[in-house]
């Protein structure tokens, strides 16, 4: 005979009364009694709902952002408080869409000159395509001394550490296979020696003194037409300079030249004739 599972009597009861509780529970949670209301008569509980509370954080948010009119103005007044007021002054006084000559724009760089120090000038060209390039000894040098280097041992096993003291290196052919363990820290600085600038040459040393001499390299970003150039200091003077652009121009030939843009370290830039 199996197994018979007796049930003990009134346990039917127990659990039935048990149930009724537990959803009185329950349903007492998801209503109040409001206040003047006879007994029995429940409402259901009164808060606010998830809309609600959405709308009242869009607000509050609102009450406490500044109008995007006025954070407007705010970045505009912070950008003009980043320049003088004698900067700004003689901003407004030039024409950007004018095209100057080189002895006008000279002139406007030399009101805007800080006393503070020696600004150095710019000149910026956009070119008819990428890969112009050359070389060229400025007649006043750009005023900045040029750290020359010739590749040996050492200064490969310095630039390996990250030491680079120097603007120009020069090598021999027969160093070019050990510097390529080091091209791509030389590489991506512009660094690297190069065939075409002059820097891989039998004589390193002549090399290197026409470089500490003032002799510059001139070539188009590899992926825009642009050269970025320094012609000297403001400290040159307007004579100085003006024989440094025309160097300049003259050698990457104004057949190669769509425009170009004169300015000095803290000035705006201007279009210059050329």
């Amino acid at each position: 005979m199996g197994k018979i599972r007796v049930k003990a009597f009134g346990d039917e009861e127990q659990e039935q009364k048990q149930k009724d509780e537990e959803k009185k529970r329950k349903q007492a949670k998801k209503t109040a009694k409001a206040p003047g209301m006879k007994g029995g008569e429940r409402v259901v509980a009164v808060g606010p709902s998830e809309e609600e509370l959405a709308a009242l954080e869009v607000k509050a948010q609102e009450s406490v952002e500044e109008p995007k009119s006025e954070v407007k103005h705010k970045k505009e007044r912070e950008q003009k408080a980043f320049h003088s007021q004698k900067y700004q002054t003689l901003s407004d006084q030039f024409d950007r869409t004018k095209t100057y000559s080189i002895k006008e724009a000279l002139e406007l760089l030399e009101k805007l000159q800080r006393k503070s120090f020696d600004e150095t000038v710019e000149l910026h060209l956009n070119t008819v395509s990428t890969g112009v390039s050359g070389q060229i000894t400025l007649p006043h040098g750009t005023g900045k001394t040029t750290r020359v280097a010739i590749a040996d041992d050492k200064l490969i096993a310095d630039v390996e550490r990250g030491v680079i003291n120097f603007d120009v290196l020069v090598a021999e052919p027969a160093m070019m296979a050990k510097l390529a363990k080091v091209a791509k820290i030389l590489g991506p600085k512009g660094l690297m020696p190069n065939p075409k600038n002059g820097t891989i040459t039998p004589k390193p040393e002549e090399v290197a003194k026409k470089y500490s001499g003032g002799q510059i390299n001139f070539k188009t970003e590899t992926k825009a037409p642009i050269i970025h150039l320094t012609v000297g200091k403001m400290s040159f003077g307007p004579e100085k300079l003006t024989e440094n652009i025309e160097a300049l121009i003259a050698a990457i030939k104004k057949v190669n030249i769509v425009n170009a843009t004169l300015k000095s370290t803290m000035s705006p830039g201007l279009k210059i004739s050329i």
